[in-house]
């Protein structure tokens, strides 16, 4: 099936979609709310089941929580010591289908060490875990994704991360994960869902959900942010996928059933890859959290933290109290000192993590530990907890238990479907050693281009045939092609400059000046695109700026409320509509 691109236009249909299922044309059979993994995941659940399907998103696609994760596809190692095999195993089986057939150009393997101190009891207990981990991970069908795990030898240890100390390791055991783009993973979701004919839209908030006469919710009132219009549709199902703002979207329906959701931040530190001498990750226990060392690309990303969040979930942002804690606990373990300076970027994310139980009058069905499916009114289901490996998992639980009975005519199938640009994968990944020499790239460009876009690489090269100038690297972020820009207005979906900014690319974090050198570059080419005048042109840019300002400035604060005050100080240039009932 050919790919459809993220445009305007589909932007467009998807607002006139929603608009005509109240005006007499066809009721939508599934609105999804929220855009971040679970969402996606649940729109391309839906539309595979043959299901008319809408989503929509307030913001753009993965801005909250799914774009500032750990970028980890794991099983949870950890939850072994809380002896919840089931929960191990059902994520190691959806990180083996990932790596295997759903996704493998965007997820990729990983190796971790975990450094021992004592030889006998450690290399026994951490022996044991791991192990079991490997045979969780290898009861799933079909071939092993991953190599199972070894013991390494204090030596081994010293080869495999110098910068390491070794006064008192004695080795360590090594194991692999997967690491994973957690933005690209979205927006290749919306793209997979829209490609079998679900409807998608960026930038429109669901301002209210509406209810017939038996008290059944049928459908939304939505404000497309970019106009300020407002519009109604209709639907036999909602779906609630929006993370942290799970309790406030069920608002919208008048009811205070639903799941108690409650939000904590992880932060995460981006190290130059020169500063950590080391070729594997590293996975450590603090008293709070679980800090890893992750190798990605041209740079480190160190973290994490978790504490309590109980300001708005728009825009969380490190403080320096989080800077400082990740990096105190990263210098007790190198023989290298991090400082200040050595810190190019970082970022802030929200877990949304369920509360016990379910609020009075809601009649949920548990499905894991992990996540749970509830509808606190007829016609609404909501999907809350979970994690980014399990995805797939939460979407299919939260289509069924929306449809109930009809669930068993049209079960779920996509476990067995690819993302767009996981089809032909390899035989692309063989015409790009030609299209390395036609365009004189590095072999490092080509292997960031294959990890990003897979066999959609050759819509790229398409663009670059049209115009070759876009073939050539942006002049002050080389590690990007000019024609990554094109691609994320033309194809992705990117509104506006900052989403391409942060979300279709990372060089708000992962470059020390948060991209600000290459943004004139960047921004004429998203207004050629776009069609922007020189009026929005410098519109964007201005307001990108004065969130990047922002941002550095937060980073200085010493705790959350001054650090939210300082970044909000930069509104969003579509900013969300407070909470509440529609401006009539």
């Amino acid at each position: 099936m050919q790919p459809r691109p993220l445009t305007t236009q589909t932007r467009q249909d998807a607002l006139r979609t929603l608009a005509e299922s109240s005006a007499g044309g066809a009721v939508i059979d599934v609105l999804v709310i929220g855009g971040g993994v679970t969402g996606a995941g649940t729109a391309l659940d839906a539309v595979t089941r043959g299901l008319s399907t809408v989503v929509v998103e307030a913001q753009d696609w993965a801005s909250g929580t799914s774009s500032r994760s750990t970028k980890l596809v794991h099983g949870g190692l950890r939850y072994l010591q809380m002896l919840d095999f089931k929960l191990v195993h059902e994520a190691l089986t959806e990180r083996g289908l990932l790596l295997s057939k759903i996704a493998p150009h965007l997820v990729k393997p990983m190796a971790f060490l975990i450094p021992l101190e004592h030889r006998i009891w450690q290399r026994a207990y951490y022996g044991a875990g791991v192990s079991l981990y490997d045979l969780l991970a290898n009861l799933m069908p079909g071939r092993r994704t991953l190599p199972i795990h070894q013991h390494t030898t204090r030596k081994g240890l010293q080869q495999q991360f110098p910068d390491l100390k070794h006064d008192t390791a004695i080795g360590a055991v090594k194991y692999w994960d997967a690491t994973v783009d957690d933005a690209r993973l979205v927006s290749t979701l919306i793209r997979t869902a829209v490609t079998y004919g679900a409807h998608a839209a960026t930038r429109t908030q669901v301002v209210k959900l509406t209810k017939d006469d038996t008290g059944r919710v049928n459908g939304a009132i939505l404000r497309d942010l970019e106009t300020g219009e407002e519009l109604t549709a209709r639907a036999r199902h909602v779906i609630n996928a929006t993370g942290v703002w799970t309790e406030d979207t069920a608002e919208l329906a008048d009811t205070s059933g639903g799941l108690h959701v409650l939000a904590s931040k992880g932060i995460h530190l981006i190290i130059p890859r020169e500063r950590i001498q080391g070729t594997s990750g590293l996975f450590l226990q603090t008293e709070k959290s679980v800090l890893f060392f992750i190798p990605w690309s041209r740079y480190w990303i160190l973290g994490t933290t978790d504490t309590p969040w109980t300001l708005d979930p728009q825009h969380p942002v490190p403080t320096s109290q989080d800077i400082d804690y990740v990096l105190e606990h990263a210098n007790e373990v190198l023989t290298t000192k991090l400082t200040r300076e050595d810190v190019i970027g970082s970022y802030a994310g929200l877990r949304p993590l369920l509360q016990p139980g379910t609020k009075e009058g809601t009649d949920s069905a548990k499905v894991s530990r992990e996540h749970t499916v509830a509808s606190p009114v007829p016609g609404l289901t909501i999907v809350a907890g979970g994690k980014l490996t399990t995805y797939r998992v939460m979407a299919k639980d939260a289509v069924d238990f929306a449809l109930g009975g009809e669930s068993e005519q049209t079960p779920s199938i996509t476990h067995e479907i690819p993302l767009v640009g996981a089809e032909g994968e390899k035989a692309v990944r063989r015409q790009a050693a030609h299209w390395r020499t036609e365009f004189g790239w590095s072999e490092q460009m080509v292997d960031h281009l294959l990890h990003r876009y897979g066999s959609l690489l050759t819509e790229l090269i398409d663009l670059i045939r049209a115009d070759p100038s876009l073939g050539r690297p942006l002049e002050a972020a080389p590690a990007y092609l000019r024609a990554e820009i094109s691609y994320a207005a033309s194809h992705e979906g990117a509104l506006h400059l900052a989403d391409i900014m942060y979300l279709r690319t990372r060089l708000n974090y992962e470059t020390g000046d948060r991209g600000l050198a290459a943004l004139d570059e960047i921004a004429a080419l998203a207004a050629d695109v776009l069609g922007w005048d020189q009026e929005q042109t410098e519109r964007e840019m201005a307001s990108y700026r004065a969130q990047a300002q922002s941002e550095d400035l937060a980073a200085k604060q010493p705790d959350d409320e001054s650090a939210e005050e300082v970044r909000d100080r930069a509104p969003d240039l579509t900013p969300m509509v407070p909470i509440g009932t529609p401006d009539k």
